[in-house]
């Protein structure tokens, strides 16, 4: 046995006391190279399980899964030694992604979808919550909701996009609908006609900047150079809407935002209108807590929210974030010192950043 071991490992001079002490360093580039079995438990784990370890008296090693579980061994449920590495579980989640994609209305059988895929649903629950940061159930209802928006911008009637969308009545509908479109899907279909949009551009630190505001909060801030070009980018998603300038009623939101990009008030704190993904919400919230004057980079803010392999995710949920400053997207920069992306451009960015250290380095 020690000899299949020696061999899978790649490593002619290691014996059971150096597995052990691979086990031991949790070692995680062994992983699927052999496994520990515990014979008090009846449970074989990765060598990189994070569990407490067991005393030596009470380990065996196997080259892999099969040998163990031959044994009589099971897997443990908190390492998954099955899953060798990471894009098993990722490929996994991909397949169930397709599956939950033809699900209509209502909780997706996860144990069943599960059993397809070889693996038990709650581990299937938490490869998702590992890989994307949400749930199967949150996955399949912003899909239906995904659906649903590109029918009625299609010119389908509510019906017709309900039911090809995938729900199955219009009660599933309306309530998760309005939640995250900010109205209902009839008034999303024509454009948000009616929807009230009042909005004020003004002189800042950065040149022209545009705040908008539903009557649930802040919909949108802009960067930019002249009033013509911030006034195109507020019409994006809801071209049918009544948009108007009202500078007096805003005065109170944009005070704050100017006093905030000069170094006045450095926290700000006002009720918002976006809409976006669970995932992208994790984003924006662990965003907002970085504090005044630092700053975090893509990966860190992907390990804050317990996905440290989605930092191209985290770049594209900064990049759909509408109330920058409010949001500070502004506050997270790639590796290496670079800046990265930044939607009111890397210069407007920089001077951000410059402002904000100045501020909490004198404060």
């Amino acid at each position: 046995m020690i000899a299949e071991v020696m061999e899978k490992t790649n490593a002619g001079m290691l014996d059971e006391e150096g597995l052990w002490q691979v086990a031991l360093s949790k070692d995680t580039s062994m992983d699927g190279m052999f496994v520990v079995a515990v014979r008090s438990t009846g449970i074989y784990c990765r060598p990189s399980c994070p569990a407490r370890r067991p005393k030596r008296e009470n380990v065996t090693f196997f080259p892999d899964c099969d040998s163990a579980e031959t044994a009589g061994f099971r897997a443990c449920k908190r390492c998954h030694p099955r899953l060798v590495n990471p894009d098993q579980a990722a490929a996994l989640v991909q397949q169930a992604c397709r599956l939950l994609d033809g699900e209509d209305d209502g909780a997706p059988d996860i144990a069943a979808i599960g059993r397809g895929l070889g693996v038990a649903g709650a581990q299937l629950q938490r490869m998702f919550r590992r890989t994307l940061g949400i749930t199967p159930r949150q996955y399949a209802e912003a899909r239906r909701l995904a659906r649903l928006k590109e029918g009625l911008r299609d010119g389908r009637s509510v019906t017709e996009a309900m039911y090809d969308a995938g729900y199955s009545s219009s009660s599933r509908l309306y309530e998760p609908a309005v939640t995250q479109l900010g109205m209902t899907p009839a008034t999303y279909r024509k454009g948000a006609p009616g929807t009230v949009v009042r909005y004020s551009i003004s002189e800042c630190s950065l040149g022209r900047m545009l705040v908008a505001s539903t009557e649930r909060g802040v919909c949108a801030v802009h960067l930019g150079d002249s009033d013509a070009e911030l006034g195109m980018a507020l019409r994006g998603e809801f071209p049918s809407a009544v948009i108007h300038r009202d500078d007096g009623r805003l005065a109170g939101w944009v005070g704050q935002i100017l006093e905030h990009l000069d170094g006045v008030r450095p926290r700000l704190d006002l009720p918002l209108d976006v809409q976006g993904t669970a995932f992208q919400w994790r984003v924006w919230r662990a965003m907002q807590q970085i504090a005044y004057g630092e700053t975090r980079t893509y990966g860190e803010i992907a390990k804050a929210i317990g996905q440290p392999r989605a930092v191209r995710a985290v770049g594209q949920a900064c990049g759909s974030n509408h109330v920058p400053i409010i949001i500070p997207c502004h506050r997270v920069v790639a590796s290496g010192g670079k800046l990265g992306g930044y939607g009111g451009g890397i210069e407007r960015k920089r001077r951000l950043l410059e402002t904000e250290k100045a501020v909490a380095s004198a404060g």
